[in-house]
């Protein structure tokens, strides 16, 4: 205490000195209410209010320590106080079973993603209660935040030693802390064979793994390693042996759970196996951990930094996004992998690819004018919201499958394609050329969302715009009364609410795709495709061929089906169920908008351009189109940057390469320029011969 209190001449000391003062009283009112045989949960809150009273009110890892420091010194300078602590632990020890801790804190207690969401979600919400003698829950509540893995590893192993010596008196040896440590292994080893047999990993392995059968006899490598540690005539060499055959045996499992993953390359993902095979390789990774501290000359030290550890485990236990974004990331990986696949036919990089963007969108844009006319003719019949949306919806979906049917394109349809596309080159940043090839593939990228909103609004205008004249020549009334055709030109005005509705739109363009991705994996992972193909009473009924052709028609379209079934629904049921909660929520697609431009000048006649409205709601389509393309690509994008698990580092490496190529030939992000997109071209044959 002397030495705590050098600096008492200045400021600081007199403040460390009351300080000092106020810990030791609050201390001794600590320990003085400090009692061996208290009823259970009287016992668990005095250890809660010691660990309180160690972390202190301003969370100081030096303070917390001289905490421990001043507790040690109090105690060792108070027989009676130290005897009383000694019969405490003692207590704790044969009340608590400390084995569940070691081997099953952190891991989910059931084996579903849904499960265990729920039980994190009860954790969150519903209090504890220190009358219990489950040693996860007690070690929760006494070590709650990151704060305490901290100080706790600031412990030094004089302070370690010192306390140890505290708590077990003259008995000084390691067996019980071994044999809670073998416990612990063998519950973890009993886990660990229970999930490596069970069918939804094991046939999902690979042949080898399984034919080696590395789970079988895990147990009994743990009950080897018990009889070495505890067995009194035991040598170094036969204990090495065993403990080299466990971690060997570990290793094997861990590579069998991987072979699940090879797997999922080509018969898809379930969020479920996926959860499981974390749980497995997270168990297996907690076995060596106790391994280690088993085999450890320094049992105190190892004990703490297991203890931190599970502090840092049971702050991941609590995080509802820790689990989701854990257990989601490998199906992300795997949407975007499947929608690169895809995106990669929307990327023209020769001028031949180019015109063929132009001709296709210019196809889609046709087909998005008889789409438009029909929307309005719905209009006619005067439903109600949600059938008047639906309606819509079907009418946008029949009209979008049209367009993939024909091989047409929709230029808001591709960004959320092409993004993860994108992504995917990023794989290559650190080869030679990486930067320069992803910003060719950029380049490629914009060029070709330039040709297809092109395409598309330069003919669903004039097409729109003579289909609504023919009608109007044939039924001699316009589509739209020239009071709605104004009102539809007010609902696009530039300063109107149309580009906020346009970003949403590009949210709902991403959402198809997820979608897609998600229907896709859900088609192969139950293997649809062969079902339908091979199935005695789908082959009776369809006939083997034709079966067949439709087993590889859904395989191949599939993803197209779902994303453009979904998107028209959402186009036409979202402002409907928006008006049912009265928020005013439309949507604006640069193609139909444009379809829209062309029916309404339609109605209002010659006179139409000039009206300043009309000029005020064309205006706003080029930034439509830019904010559907762009918040789409966006959020796909960052969604396959997380797949990649791309650095800050590479980020900006990639963001001035694209400023260098905007500054050197900034018209190739808008047209073919012949050499750059020969070199690429000669590239891709090179590849495609290899």
């Amino acid at each position: 205490m002397k030495r705590r209190s050098s600096g008492i001449d200045n400021g600081i000391g007199i403040g460390a000195h009351s300080s000092n003062d106020s810990n030791n009283t609050d201390l001794q009112s600590l320990l003085a209410r400090l009692k061996a045989h208290a009823p259970v949960a009287e016992r668990h809150v005095w250890l809660l209010n010691l660990l309180d009273w160690v972390r202190g009110p301003g969370q100081s890892v030096v303070a917390s320590v001289g905490r421990v420091e001043l507790f040690l010194d109090t105690l060792q300078a108070r027989p009676d106080l130290q005897a009383r602590l000694q019969q405490w632990w003692t207590v704790l020890n044969d009340t608590v079973d400390i084995t569940p801790l070691l081997a099953d804190f952190g891991f989910a207690p059931r084996t579903g993603l849904a499960s265990e969401l729920s039980a994190r979600l009860k954790r969150k919400l519903l209090p504890g209660s220190p009358d219990t003698i489950d040693a996860s829950e007690l070690f929760m509540m006494a070590l709650p935040s990151g704060f305490d893995a901290q100080w706790l590893m600031a412990l030094t192993p004089e302070l370690l030693a010192r306390l140890v010596a505290l708590l077990s008196g003259s008995d000084m040896h390691n067996t019980r802390w071994q044999r809670d440590l073998l416990d612990a292994m063998t519950y973890c080893a009993g886990q660990i064979l229970s999930t490596g047999f069970a069918p939804e990993l094991r046939l999902r392995m690979g042949a080898a793994a399984r034919q080696a059968q590395p789970f079988h006899a895990l147990i009994r490598d743990v009950e080897s390693l018990r009889v070495e540690v505890l067995h009194g005539l035991r040598t170094p060499e036969r204990l090495d042996a065993s403990a080299q055959r466990l971690r060997e045996r570990l290793d094997a499992c861990r590579s069998a759970a991987a072979s699940v993953y090879s797997h999922f390359e080509d018969n898809g993902i379930s969020v479920g196996v996926v959860f499981r095979l974390r749980q497995l390789r997270a168990r297996i990774l907690r076995m060596r951990e106790l391994l280690e501290c088993v085999l450890s000359p320094k049992p105190a030290v190892h004990a703490v930094r297991l203890l931190a550890q599970l502090v840092k485990v049971g702050q991941e236990r609590r995080s509802v996004r820790v689990l989701l974004a854990s257990n989601l990331s490998l199906l992300a990986a795997k949407v975007a992998e499947r929608s690169a696949e895809t995106g990669e036919h929307y990327i023209t990089r020769t001028r031949g690819e180019y015109l063929a963007m132009v001709q296709n969108a210019a196809g889609g844009g046709a087909v998005m004018a008889f789409t438009t006319l029909v929307k309005f003719g719905l209009y006619a019949l005067a439903l109600s919201a949600f059938w008047g949306g639906l309606l819509a919806g079907i009418n946008y979906a029949l009209s979008f499958v049209l367009i993939q049917l024909l091989h047409f394109t929709v230029a808001t349809k591709q960004p959320a394609m092409t993004a993860p596309a994108l992504a995917a080159k990023l794989k290559d940043l650190q080869g030679e050329g990486g930067v320069e090839a992803f910003v060719d593939k950029v380049t490629h990228l914009v060029r070709s969302q330039v040709a297809a909103v092109l395409g598309n609004v330069l003919v669903v205008f004039p097409a729109a715009l003579g289909l609504a004249l023919l009608w109007a020549r044939m039924a001699g009334t316009p589509v739209l009364a020239p009071g709605q055709a104004l009102k539809v030109l007010d609902s696009l005005h530039l300063l109107g609410p149309s580009l906020l509705f346009a970003a949403f739109t590009g949210v709902l363009l991403f959402a198809s795709s997820i979608l897609a991705g998600w229907t896709e994996n859900w088609f192969v992972l139950h293997r649809l495709d062969s079902a339908l193909q091979y199935n005695p009473r789908i082959t009776q009924l369809l006939g083997a061929r034709r079966a067949a052709r439709w087993a590889h028609f859904l395989r191949e379209h599939l993803s197209g089906l779902a994303a453009n079934i979904s998107l028209g629904l959402m186009l036409g049921l979202t402002p409907a169920f928006a008006s049912f909660f009265g928020l005013g929520l439309e949507v604006r697609h640069v193609t139909l908008v444009a379809g829209q431009l062309g029916v309404a000048a339609a109605s209002l006649g010659p006179d139409v351009v000039h009206q300043s409205a009309l000029w005020w709601a064309v205006a706003t389509v080029p930034l439509i189109g830019a904010l559907n393309v762009g918040i789409s690509f966006y959020m796909a994008f960052l969604l396959a940057l997380r797949a990649h698990n791309v650095t800050v580092g590479e980020r900006a490496r990639i963001y001035a390469g694209l400023r260098a190529r905007l500054r050197r030939a900034p018209l190739e992000f808008f047209l073919p320029m012949g050499a750059p997109v020969a070199k690429d071209s000669a590239q891709r044959t090179q590849q495609g011969s290899a």
